[in-house]
């Protein structure tokens, strides 16, 4: 994909605004870069790799991927950044307790059967590292073209980021490490409209002495095993998991980002923490000018549960046989801001879906030639209002219904939109050919069919052009019982057969 052609070209074509609905604010906004802007600079909450990620983490990603896409496809180019959470993140990390509980790494060591040193917390999480990245790949994500820093690469940035909130006065010492102070930053949990009245020592997070409100949190905290942790002025430890990101982002991006994604359990308080830490270390606001929160993925209905068995990983989905792109369509038919439900069925329909447009793509032999322009102004619009990837997937068989468009127009427009779908339309995929051939069979040219089944065929021609569907479905049918699958297009009828 040659990008700086493409971003040249969207620079001289009408233009088709951005709104992105932002956390901050609580509402659609246009996305406009800065004058003196020439990259977007994005940030992605990563994964705590203490295990392999199932779906629903692997749903941010995707999500992620989107928006990257979505951006380059309006001629911005991203510098993207997906930390590596490989120490720090407590299991008390939730909406009532962020600074306390068990690490999940020293977790994952004791689940895997090593010895908990620093050097197997390492080991571990290259592990399971790998996994994830290879993970990301599968799901037709460029590993190679985003950053991805490992906390514990950071330390002396993390610690030098403490220190210079203790200078100012934002950071105090309690009896179990470095806290922030909230009291002192104007403005904390503005994200998400979060408030701090009422709160009540033990309601947010344990009582710890020496600690002054209860929404301050950890910036440092003690070990309390000397072999584990790093040096720092105020003793051996780790740093807190929410400095972690501020401390990667100024490194690897700067003091102040565009974009920062993550899950929407991040608002109430890592995100804000993030803030107020950031723009108390640097003095500048705003931190980051959009934040964008995806809803959560279920599955059956309910919540991934990984102590309860209730979870499901992507090797899961491709033992079964689908393929990978058949999960990120899957995705795709939701928006990101909504709800969506993993069942079996709705994959089984998504990878149909899929199929169908690979078989469409792979059928087409004319030579591709230009979207057209009234379906890709549609798709353009739909995904630039924050991502309304269903509208999008809406016009794409809107337009394959058209009888007007050539076949190569046809094409052309799919894989147009799927520089944002990613769901590699435009490349050689053997695997969804075997698909495709398993699912419907070869095509067949009608001089090739039976004579008895050209008769059912030539009757239900005639029925679809009389509107008798009730007719053309009971021929279709019969058709079947030979084995033979029909594929019907706004202009004509290709025929397949089984094996």
């Amino acid at each position: 994909m040659n990008l700086s052609r493409i971003f040249s070209w969207f620079r001289t074509q009408p233009r088709c605004p951005i709104f992105l609905y932002n956390t901050q604010g609580a509402s659609l906004q246009e996305f406009v870069q800065p004058a003196y802007a020439h990259t977007v600079r994005m940030y992605n909450c990563g994964p705590t790799v203490y295990g392999t990620q199932h779906i629903g983490n692997l749903s941010m990603f995707v999500f992620a991927d989107i928006l990257r896409r979505m951006l380059e496809y309006n001629g911005h180019p991203v510098k993207q950044v997906i930390n590596i959470t490989d120490f720090g993140h407590l299991s008390g990390d939730n909406a009532s307790d962020a600074d306390h509980g068990e690490d999940r790494m020293m977790k994952g060591l004791k689940r895997d059967g090593y010895a908990i040193t620093m050097e197997n917390v390492r080991v571990m999480a290259e592990t399971y590292t790998t996994i994830f990245l290879d993970d990301l790949s599968t799901l037709n994500i460029d590993t190679s073209r985003i950053t991805f820093p490992r906390a514990s690469e950071y330390i002396p940035a993390q610690i030098a980021m403490i220190q210079t909130l203790e200078e100012k006065g934002y950071a105090y010492r309690a009896d179990d490490g470095m806290y922030f102070d909230t009291s002192r930053f104007s403005g904390y949990g503005s994200l998400g409209d979060q408030h701090l009245d009422g709160n009540k020592g033990g309601a947010r997070v344990a009582v710890v002495g020496g600690k002054r409100n209860p929404s301050d949190f950890a910036l440092w905290k003690n070990s309390e095993d000397d072999a584990l942790g790093w040096n720092s002025p105020w003793g051996r430890g780790f740093p807190g998991w929410h400095i972690e990101c501020s401390a990667m982002i100024r490194k690897t991006l700067g003091e102040q980002i565009d974009i920062h994604t993550g899950g929407i359990e991040h608002i109430a308080i890592h995100h804000n923490n993030e803030i107020a830490q950031s723009e108390a270390c640097t003095g500048k606001k705003p931190f980051c000018r959009f934040w964008l929160h995806r809803a959560h993925l279920q599955l059956e209905g309910a919540k991934f549960a990984k102590s309860e068995g209730r979870v499901i990983f992507l090797a899961d989905i491709l033992r079964r046989g689908y393929h990978p792109f058949a999960f990120r369509y899957f995705l795709l038919m939701s928006h990101y801001r909504a709800p969506s439900n993993f069942t079996w069925e709705a994959l089984d329909a998504a990878q149909t879906a899929f199929l169908r447009l690979r078989r469409i793509v792979d059928s087409i032999s004319e030579k591709e030639t230009v979207a057209p322009e009234r379906y890709r102004r549609k798709w353009h619009e739909r995904i630039n209002d924050d991502l309304d990837t269903p509208g999008a997937l809406a016009v794409v068989w809107d337009m394959l219904k058209e009888t007007t468009l050539t076949p190569a127009e046809i094409k052309a427009g799919i894989i147009d939109i799927d520089r944002v779908f990613g769901i590699g339309l435009s490349e050689a995929d053997s695997l969804a050919a075997e698909l495709c051939m398993r699912e419907w069979g070869k095509p067949v040219s009608l001089d090739m069919l039976t004579e008895r089944a050209r008769s059912l065929f030539d009757a239900r021609v005639a029925a679809r052009a009389h509107k008798d569907w009730k007719t053309a479905d009971t021929l279709r049918k019969e058709l079947e019982q030979f084995g033979y699958i029909l594929e019907d297009s706004a202009d004509d009828t290709r025929v397949f057969k089984k094996s």
